[in-house]
C-alpha cells in the first residue's frame, strides 16, 4: 500500500511538471506554438491615422499576414500594454519608433524588415507655415538652427516618464545644455511677448521636442508660445492652413509621406532637427525565436 501511494505521488508530481512545462511562455522558449498563436494574431498599434499604422498595414500585406489584426490604440495605450506584457514576460508584437523612452526602459528589438516596407532610417523635420520667416524672423531662425540627438531627447523623455511635468523636464534639459542652446539662439534679439503657436501629436518624442522648443522660445527669445496637442491629421492641416506657426514633429520621408504629399506645397520645410530615427515592428528581446517580420508568417 505504501508502495502504491509512493507511485501515485511520483506520478502526480510528474504530471505537475509536465503541465508547467507545457504552459510555459513562448517568450522563454518553452512553447512550440506559432508566434501568431501566442499573441492571438494581434499586433498592438498606436493612434489611428498615424503614418506608422499605415506602414504596418502595408507590412501585413507585404508579408502576407492575412490572419493577423492590427489593433488601434494610442501611444500611451501601446506602452501600457507593453509594460504589462513585459512585466509578466509574455509575448507581444507591437509597433515601435525610436527615439522613445521604451527603448531606455525595456530590452526590446526591432524585427528585421527584408522587404523594406518601413524603409531606411528617417529624419524628424521642423516645418513652418508659409510666411513665418517674414512674420517671425527670430523664431524662424531659431527653428532653422534647432537640431539635437536621440540621446538629448531621451533625457527629456525619461524625466517625463518618471513623473516630471513636461515643462519642468524641458527646463532641466535646457539649463543643463547651455552650450547647445547657445548655438540655437546666438545673435538673435528677443522679442517682446509675441504670440506663437506650435502643435504636436501625443507621441512621447514629440512631447519632449515641442516642449523644449517652446521653453526656448519663451524663456530665451521672449515669445509667448503655446503648444497644442492634436491628432496627426490636424497637426499637419493646422500648419498648412496657417492656424499653427510650426511643428517640429514631421517624420520624413516615409512615416508622414501622405501628409507631405497632401500639404507640402503649402509648407516651408526647414530641414531635419534629428537624423537616424527608426520605426517598425518590435518585440521584447526575451522572444528569442522571433527576429524578422517573416517569422510572423509561421
Amino acid at each position: 500500500m505504501k508502495a502504491m501511494k509512493k507511485w501515485m505521488m511520483v506520478t502526480s508530481l510528474a504530471a505537475v511538471f509536465t503541465l508547467c512545462a507545457c504552459s510555459s511562455n513562448a517568450a522563454t522558449g518553452g512553447d512550440t506554438s506559432s508566434v501568431g498563436e501566442q499573441v492571438n494574431y494581434k499586433i498592438t498599434g498606436t493612434d489611428p491615422g498615424a503614418g506608422l499604422m499605415r506602414l504596418t498595414a502595408q507590412a501585413m500585406e507585404d508579408y502576407e499576414l492575412s490572419d493577423w489584426a492590427l489593433m488601434e490604440s494610442s501611444a500611451a495605450g501601446m506602452t501600457a500594454q507593453l509594460d504589462r506584457s513585459y512585466k509578466n514576460k509574455e509575448p507581444i508584437v507591437f509597433v515601435a519608433w525610436s527615439p522613445h523612452w521604451m527603448f531606455n526602459t525595456y530590452d526590446l528589438k526591432y524585427l528585421d524588415d527584408p522587404k523594406m516596407t518601413y524603409g531606411e532610417p528617417e529624419e524628424i523635420h521642423s516645418v513652418a507655415r508659409l510666411g513665418l520667416q517674414k512674420d517671425h524672423p527670430v523664431a524662424y531662425e531659431f527653428l532653422d538652427r534647432f537640431n539635437w540627438t536621440s540621446e538629448d531627447m531621451g533625457e527629456v523623455m525619461v524625466d517625463i516618464q518618471n513623473g516630471m511635468e513636461p515643462e519642468a523636464a524641458s527646463a532641466k534639459w535646457v539649463d543643463g545644455h547651455e552650450d547647445k542652446v547657445q548655438e540655437w539662439t546666438e545673435g538673435l534679439k528677443p522679442v517682446n511677448g509675441d504670440p506663437f503657436t506650435l502643435s504636436y501629436v501625443a507621441w512621447d518624442s514629440e512631447l519632449a521636442s515641442t516642449n523644449v522648443v517652446r521653453y526656448v522660445l519663451n524663456e530665451k527669445l521672449g515669445y509667448r508660445a503655446e503648444a497644442l496637442q492634436v491628432e496627426i491629421g490636424p497637426m499637419w492641416l493646422g500648419v498648412a492652413n496657417g492656424d499653427v506657426d510650426a511643428i517640429v514633429a514631421a517624420w520624413l520621408p516615409v512615416t508622414h509621406s501622405d501628409y507631405w504629399e497632401q500639404y507640402g506645397d503649402r509648407l516651408d520645410d526647414l530641414g531635419a532637427n534629428m537624423g537616424n530615427v527608426k520605426s517598425g515592428l518590435a518585440v521584447p528581446s526575451y522572444m528569442e525565436d522571433v527576429n524578422s517580420i517573416e517569422d510572423l508568417q509561421s
